[in-house]
């Protein structure tokens, strides 16, 4: 019998591919990218980046939550953003979703994202015992 299930949620974007939202893996939940797709509409929330990035924060929050879990419980983030001019405010963001003791992160330049986003987020969660 497999241990792993789907995590889906009409909360968070609808995936624009062949991959889930999120599988869990036993008490690992493996979250696919984010990028600022507001779910209602699957459109881009907005040209500012600061806005992108809390979608891309909301939308995780939102998978984090359907796997029976928070963004406090998630162990590893990786972050890409098309301009690194970016990492101070994204750090800033970061700090209205977050509390220490913070994720493990890494944050990676990329020349472009899925529709024109400027920001994805991806995370490694684990809950309960």
């Amino acid at each position: 019998m497999s241990n792993k299930a789907v995590i889906n949620t009409e909360l968070a974007p609808a995936a624009i591919g062949p991959y889930s939202q999120a599988i869990k893996a036993g008490n690992t939940v493996y979250l696919s990218g984010q990028i600022p797709l507001d779910p209602a509409t699957m459109e881009i929330v907005s040209e500012d980046f600061e806005a992108q990035a809390r979608q891309v924060f909301t939308n995780l929050k939102a998978v984090c939550e359907e796997a029976a879990g928070s963004l406090g419980e998630i162990v590893k983030l990786n972050l890409y953003l098309v301009d690194l001019e970016n990492f101070a405010l994204v750090n800033k963001v970061m700090e209205e979703f977050f509390e220490k003791p913070y994720p493990a992160r890494a944050a990676v330049g990329v020349k472009a994202l899925p529709k024109g986003a400027q920001f994805e987020a991806e995370a490694v969660m684990v809950i309960g015992d």
